[in-house]
């Protein structure tokens, strides 16, 4: 399509109605709850998860994959007709599938082959097609280089999810997890703690807390294989890695641009065994399974307080249930694929009922983390 084309009052049109059909499935999303987690009333302490698993498309992703194709009709960089292109370990191209169904446009997700198979089907279920590359680094190339090829746009959630979303407000996830906190018992959360796969949920978190002048600390926890810990610490922003994490949606080979350090108090290393250990023990407390993106986030969460136990303290933290746990019944629940990966989660599991039992934590006695 030509420059002029792109500017035509059909393709105006066309764009117009797109957005209003994208904010029309917003408003008929209610917002998703924020579910208090069974910690001792002794503790002093309260944790809770907003639970993102309630969207649409079954996770954290369906709101940026949300602002993204608003960001890229707005910009002219979709039009009618437009194939859509998404480097995306899964979540992130279930929820973009979604939208280019509702558009009537072609997605296309290019992943890495060891994505888990509900994930795959769960893109191809909204009408998207799924390219594999054999390693997790090839698929930016893969993604842009498919985009020439068919004129389509390559969407780039690693780049634009910092951007896309108004971190102000506008209902995004920060604001909503403030208004819902109004009415708690310590309702400014001493610390929020999230993930990070394109940076793009801490950036308009912790951007968010600045310009609302609060007094709330956010922590960003790291997977094995992961480069953000090592690049936050040591101010290397050019740092790579050559493994994917095994975390889905979390964790990356490279400090992507939607990653702002500067706006993060803290960063916390966690295995994947525990990871993969919390999942499981959780599912002992609540009878809910979550991804494992959610253990990643519940170690550090439980470490937080632990310490605030630690020092007489009382507060709140908040964290994200980022999608349910059905979609890796054949890699986290999964005791043959766990043991394959080489991953003990036993020592962790022990620790965690030791913890969820007596608020201790002595993370020496665990094995060392791997990288």
């Amino acid at each position: 399509m030509t420059a002029v084309d792109r500017c035509s009052a059909k393709t105006r049109d066309w764009v117009c109605r797109s957005i209003k059909i994208i904010e029309a499935d917003a408003n008929r999303s209610a917002d998703t709850h924020l579910l208090p987690f069974p910690l001792p009333l002794e503790w002093n302490v309260q944790l809770y998860l907003k639970d993102e698993s309630t969207h649409p498309t079954g996770s954290l992703k369906h709101r940026l994959a949300r602002s993204l194709f608003l960001y890229a009709l707005c910009n002219g960089w979709i039009v009618d007709g437009t194939p859509v292109i998404e480097a995306s370990s899964g979540s992130t191209a279930v929820s973009e599938a979604y939208f280019a169904r509702m558009l009537g446009l072609p997605f296309i997700a290019v992943m890495p082959r060891t994505t888990s198979p509900e994930k795959i089907a769960l893109i191809e279920r909204q009408g998207g097609r799924c390219h594999f590359v054999d390693e997790p680094g090839q698929i930016y190339a893969e993604s842009r280089k498919l985009a020439d090829e068919l004129g389509g746009h390559y969407i780039d959630q690693f780049t634009h999810a910092e951007r896309a979303t108004d971190w102000r407000g506008n209902n995004n996830i920060a604001e909503s997890v403030f208004e819902q906190m109004s009415k708690e018992p310590n309702p400014e959360p001493a610390w929020v703690v999230v993930g990070a796969g394109t940076g793009g949920t801490s950036a308009t978190i912790g951007r968010y807390i600045r310009y609302r002048a609060l007094d709330t600390r956010l922590a960003v926890v790291d997977p094995e294989n992961s480069v953000f810990f090592d690049a936050w610490r040591d101010t290397e922003p050019d740092l790579t890695g050559s493994r994917g994490s095994r975390i889905e949606g979390i964790g990356r080979p490279r400090v992507e641009p939607s990653f702002l350090g500067q706006v993060i108090d803290r960063m916390i290393k966690v295995p994947d065994a525990a990871s993969i250990a919390v999942i499981r023990v959780v599912e002992e407390l609540i009878g809910r399974r979550a991804g494992g993106s959610t253990g990643t986030n519940l170690w550090g969460a439980f470490q937080i307080i632990a310490e605030l136990r630690a020092a007489g303290v009382s507060g709140s933290v908040v964290t994200l249930l980022c999608d349910g746990g059905e979609r890796y019944s054949h890699t986290y629940y999964d005791d043959a694929w766990v043991a394959a990966q080489g991953l003990d989660i036993e020592p962790y599991q022990e620790f965690l009922r030791h913890f969820l039992a007596t608020g201790e934590w002595h993370e020496d006695s665990l094995p060392p983390i791997r990288n």
